[in-house]
């Protein structure tokens, strides 16, 4: 058995959509990340980035479970002194659901470079409209 490990002019880079109707936050999140590391191809290489791009539509219209909606808390600090921000997650959905699901799955890939030019594969859209038609993105169920 020869281990393979890919160049990164060699890895290949599909377009999927994925629409997040009904689905659990997090869940959704983990298969998403899953698939922008490029865990889910044969040719997987941790210090390659081999993913795949990740649309993700009707980010408005996702399901998070138990009582996460009233209770657990977005912080955010402006940088100035006495400048945190805590928003509720329901506040949040409300304003910026595209930000709920990009936190999530930012929380899940690595913090280093490699996990910026993974993370740089997202897009997500509050409704069911975007601009990456030209790309013709295969449908992705999870």
């Amino acid at each position: 058995m020869k281990t393979i490990s890919i160049r990164s002019q060699d890895a290949r880079h599909d377009w999927f959509v994925v629409d997040a109707t009904d689905q659990v936050l997090g869940r959704l999140a983990t298969q998403v990340a899953h698939r922008l590391r490029g865990k889910h191809k044969p040719e997987f290489t941790p210090h390659v980035d081999t993913g795949d791009y990740i649309v993700v539509i009707n980010a408005e219209q996702i399901r998070v479970t138990g009582n996460k909606l009233s209770q657990k808390r977005r912080y955010r600090h402006t940088g100035f002194p006495g400048g945190i921000k805590e928003l509720p997650l329901e506040e949040e959905l409300r304003v910026h659901p595209e930000r709920v699901i990009e936190n999530a799955v930012k929380g899940m890939i690595p913090r280093n470079r490699l996990g910026r030019a993974v993370l740089s594969k997202l897009r997500v859209y509050a409704g069911n409209k975007h601009p990456h038609e030209a790309q013709n993105p295969k449908p992705l169920s999870l």
